[in-house]
C-alpha cells in the first residue's frame, strides 16, 4: 500500500470519527431545582446577591458539576407551588428539588393542614420520580400567636421524618431578628444575610450532593 494510499485513508478515518463525535450529544451537567417563594426570589436585591446565586458559585467552586434553575417567585404559596410543580419536574428534569415554601402561607394565615397537605404533594411528586428532595423550612413572627407559629414550624420537621428527607430547619437562622440584616419590611433579608442564609443550605445539601456522587460512581 502506497504512503498516498494510506494518508487518504488516515483522513478518511479522522473525518469519520470526528463527524461521529459531533453528533454525539454533549454531556448536560444534573440540574438542582429551587422552587422557592421571594425569599428565594431575590426580593428587594440584585439577582446576582441572592442566595441561590450564591449556591450556583458555591458549586463550581466546590467541584461539584450542576446547574441550578430557580423557578421561585415572590408571593408563591404552597398552593401554587403544586400547580407548577410539574410542569417544572418534566422540563427540567431535576436530579435535586430544593423546596422552599409555606412561608406565604403562615403570613396571611391560611389552614395550616392546607399548607401540610401542599407540601406533601410536592415531595411525593418528586419522590415519585426518585428526586431527592431538601425540605427548607420557616418560620413566623411571634405576633402571629405562639399556638399557631410552632405548629406551623412543626410541619416541616413532621414532613421531614415522614418522608425521610432531608431538613433545613430554618432558612433565615442566625439573623432573623438582626435588623441590620433585614430589609426595612421587617421580613425579607438584606444582599449581606445571603451568604449565611447560603450556609444553612449548604450544611444540609452538601451531604446530598455526596451521596449522588456515590450513586453515579457505582
Amino acid at each position: 500500500m502506497s504512503a498516498r494510499l494510506l494518508t487518504v485513508l488516515l483522513i478518511i478515518e479522522l473525518t469519520i470519527s470526528a463527524a461521529c463525535l459531533a453528533a454525539t450529544p454533549a454531556k448536560t451537567a444534573p440540574t438542582i431545582l429551587v422552587l422557592g417563594d421571594s425569599l428565594s426570589a431575590f426580593y428587594g436585591i440584585e439577582q446576582s446577591q441572592g442566595w441561590v446565586n450564591l449556591l450556583q458559585k458555591k458549586l463550581i467552586e466546590s467541584k461539584y458539576s450542576y446547574t441550578v434553575i430557580n423557578a421561585s417567585i415572590s408571593g408563591e404559596t404552597t398552593q401554587g407551588g403544586v400547580s407548577r410543580l410539574p410542569a417544572l419536574l418534566a422540563k427540567h428534569k431535576p436530579a435535586l428539588l430544593l423546596l422552599e415554601l409555606g412561608g406565604n402561607d403562615g403570613l396571611r394565615g391560611l389552614p395550616l393542614n392546607l399548607m401540610k397537605n401542599s407540601l406533601q404533594t410536592m415531595i411525593s411528586k418528586a419522590l415519585e420520580q426518585q428526586i431527592p428532595v431538601l425540605l427548607i423550612g420557616m418560620k413566623l413572627p411571634p405576633n402571629y400567636g405562639r399556638s399557631y407559629t410552632e405548629r406551623f414550624h412543626d410541619i416541616y420537621t413532621q414532613l421531614a421524618k415522614r418522608n425521610n428527607i432531608a431538613l433545613v430547619p430554618f432558612l433565615l437562622a442566625g439573623f432573623a431578628t438582626d435588623k441590620t440584616k433585614i430589609q426595612a419590611d421587617g421580613i425579607h433579608p438584606m444582599a449581606i444575610a445571603q451568604p449565611a442564609m447560603l450556609n444553612n443550605v449548604w450544611l444540609h445539601l452538601q451531604p446530598l450532593l455526596i451521596r449522588q456522587q456515590k450513586l453515579t460512581a457505582k
